[in-house]
């Protein structure tokens, strides 16, 4: 083969690695209404198992952020899908809580350490026809994965046998496959002679301050967004809509992830000043959307509201990060980023619980409209903070 196609070859592997690591962590999706009729669940276990996930990554984000620099980006990789394999090996044991927690937690790291090391390898494996497109490829792989997720397991579950175990032993064949294609890869990283692993320190200097706080409000909002489809949107798919369809419930939330992606890749052909405010616009409009999905139970105002809203996280995101980034001392970028994701991650698991909470207490519905609410407060407050700020600046 010859050396063009071979690095080419090397290139997608591994961006398809990172597709089969997202993949795993929103397998559950789906399949949360079948444990709940099994296992006997509440709303609120079932969003503490799942905000268990973000535990793991910003565990794994403070503690192994900078050790793919120190020790290479293979041994890195291949740690991450090994925690990935033992996330659907807890899942496959099931059968209770602790196995599933154990499993998200799990999980939650195999995601916390791909997040970061995969999209530099992607970037850094690159051969030069792709070199433009590496970043667009990593960011289609990280949020493709986790959209293709629910669908997968959805459509597995709905129409195939097994339905609590034949997507986990699916995805360890090929987390299989995947490790060796990590294993071919070469390494990309320039190791020193002595590794210095340190746990990655969370602050935001004062200077950055005004960029900081009004990108992780409309991040923590769309974020949480995410977490409300990939947790609860079962749930709203079954009580409220009256749809049980595992394959249906997986194509909502896949229609969500692929929008973000969209988002985030269309948002450089804004105006650098608009792209912010877009993103927080559509997540007001998003979000409505939903909120008036739920209380007319209308299954096309759901699907219009995750695209919306989706395109708007997916815009607020990488708008959020541009700008955070840009106003960061070069030698402080890797605290300041990490400050940011551990924000965005509490963002996807700390609301969701209270939606548990007040879907166990006052019901399903008025506990979605009253997050709806709080999610457009957000975006507006991160809105009206940017406008702020721009009139000072002026």
């Amino acid at each position: 083969m010859p050396e063009a196609d071979r690095s080419a070859s090397v290139f997608f592997a591994v961006a398809l690695t990172f597709v089969v690591t997202m993949m795993g962590t929103t397998l559950p999706t789906p399949l949360y209404p079948i444990y709940q009729d099994q296992l006997g669940f509440s709303q609120l276990i079932i969003t503490v198992i799942f905000a268990a996930y973000a535990v793991g990554v910003i565990g794994a984000l403070i503690v192994t952020g900078s050790w793919s620099d120190q020790i290479g980006r293979r041994p890195m990789l291949l740690a991450g899908l090994a925690f990935s394999a033992a996330s659907a090996c807890a899942f496959l044991w099931g059968g209770g809580l602790a196995p599933l927690l154990i499993g998200r937690v799990l999980s939650g790291i195999s995601a916390g350490i791909f997040t970061g090391t995969a999209t530099v390898a992607v970037v850094e494996l690159a051969p030069a026809a792709w070199a433009g497109s590496a970043t667009l490829i990593a960011t289609a792989a990280n949020m493709g994965g986790l959209g293709f997720g629910p669908l997968f397991a959805g459509v597995l579950a709905q129409y195939l046998p097994a339905p609590l175990a034949l997507c986990f032993i699916v995805d360890l064949l090929l987390i299989a496959f995947a490790a060796v294609a990590v294993m071919r890869a070469p390494e990309t990283a320039h190791r020193p002679e002595r590794a210095r692993l340190r746990i990655q320190s969370l602050r935001v200097p004062a200077p950055v301050r005004g960029v900081f706080v009004p990108a992780a409000i409309a991040g923590f909002a769309g974020f949480a967004v995410l977490g409300l489809f990939t947790a609860i949107a079962p749930a709203f798919m079954g009580e409220i809509l009256g749809y049980s369809n595992h394959a249906l419930t997986g194509a909502v939330v896949f229609a969500l992830f692929i929008a973000s992606t969209l988002g985030q890749t269309g948002q450089s052909r804004l105006p650098e000043s608009w792209r912010l405010p877009v993103g927080c616009a559509g997540l007001i409009a998003g979000i409505g959307l939903v909120a008036s999905a739920i209380l007319g139970s209308s299954l096309t105002l759901l699907v219009c509201g995750a695209l919306v809203a989706g395109v708007g996280q997916g815009v607020a995101f990488r708008a959020g990060m541009g700008a955070v980034t840009a106003a960061s001392p070069a030698a402080r970028r890797g605290e300041v980023a990490s400050t940011f994701f551990v924000v965005l991650y509490i963002a996807i698991s700390i609301p969701v619980v209270g939606i548990g909470v007040a879907a166990d207490t006052i019901g399903l519905r008025a506990a979605g409209i009253g997050f709806s609410i709080a999610v457009a407060g957000l975006a507006a407050t991160a809105l009206v903070s940017l406008v702020i700020r721009r009139r000072a600046i002026a």
